[in-house]
């Protein structure tokens, strides 16, 4: 058995040695009787062809061979796609919220992270949906993949095996920030995890209003450090001048709070000149939509 970063990547490297082994044995096996029958069968040792009778023991080999070997190979990939589907009752539930263009970690607690946090040695079902189109979670590490469909539940599960971070993707083009829609997994030691489970959430960098623009994915397409990306840098926005386009018309307009309201609530009513129409509408309280005003007004 591997020792892999995994449960789920043992099971799939098994299966894929497997099938890799066998392809190798019968390439090996055909070059040979290939190269055998050229040799001994070619035109120069038999220079008149002989007629060549049915051999039925041969013919039953090499009929009842490929069945068993077919058949093998299917019950070792039926094995381990069932033990891939069906995680242990008590694996530790997380969910999962694919959006454009960032993955979302909610624990059983009611603790959002934009990171996955995982404890080592412990069964982590995910539970996996989206808020917009299809997206696909990969963890090429564990070697495991699922799609996260909108209106849908579905699910993939793992035990880590060693402390680490491990990259996540999405597999799934999605749009303009597709290639962006990058995450981590940390495995930490169960003990490790547990105190970060039960602590309260420390407040974020900035109040409320920074803690809800990472939570809702903002950052994923926005820099706070005046980076460019898939939409414009949140650093320095507020009271700048900047050209839009609004229905078609190219405008020159001041960032003022109005603006922030308007682009947060319909964000593709105007358009920042060189970026795409790509913002989705996100669900806000108006709560959460003042948080978020005051601290990009801040943002300077």
């Amino acid at each position: 058995m591997f020792s892999g970063t995994s449960s789920t990547s043992n099971a799939v490297e098994l299966s894929f040695s497997i099938v890799v082994g066998a392809c190798i044995l019968l390439l090996v096996l055909i070059t040979f009787l290939i190269l055998l029958f050229l040799v001994k069968y070619n035109k120069r040792r038999h220079p008149h062809p002989a007629e060549v009778k049915e051999h039925r023991a041969l013919e039953i080999v090499w009929t009842v061979v490929p069945i068993l070997i077919v058949l093998g190979l299917f019950y070792a990939g039926w094995a381990d796609f069932d033990y891939l589907r069906t995680p242990p009752e008590n694996a530790l539930p997380i969910q999962v919220t694919g959006r454009k263009w960032s993955w979302g970690f909610e624990y059983g607690n009611g603790k959002k992270s934009d990171v996955l946090r995982v404890p080592v040695g412990r069964p982590v079902k995910l539970l996996l949906t989206s808020t917009d189109v299809l997206h696909s979670f990969y963890l090429p590490a564990f070697r495991i993949k699922e799609d996260a469909v909108p209106g849908m539940k579905t699910h993939l599960w793992f035990v880590a095996n060693e402390s680490g971070t491990y990259d996540i993707f999405c597999t799934e083009y999605c749009g303009t920030g597709h290639s962006h829609m990058l995450s981590k997994l940390l495995a930490v030691p169960a003990g490790e995890f547990d105190a970060w489970y039960r602590a309260e959430e420390a407040a974020a960098p900035g109040g409320k209003g920074a803690q809800l623009l990472q939570s809702r994915g903002c950052l994923g397409c926005h820099s706070t450090d005046g980076t460019k990306t898939i939409g414009p840098t949140f650093k320095g926005l507020y009271g700048r001048t900047t050209e839009v386009t609004t229905g078609g018309k190219e405008r020159e307009i001041i960032v003022d709070e109005g603006y922030l309201r308007k682009s947060i609530l319909e964000p593709n009513a105007d358009i920042v000149q060189g970026y795409p129409a790509a913002m989705p509408v996100i669900p806000l309280t108006g709560e959460e939509l003042n948080e978020i005003v005051e601290y990009l007004k801040a943002l300077r």
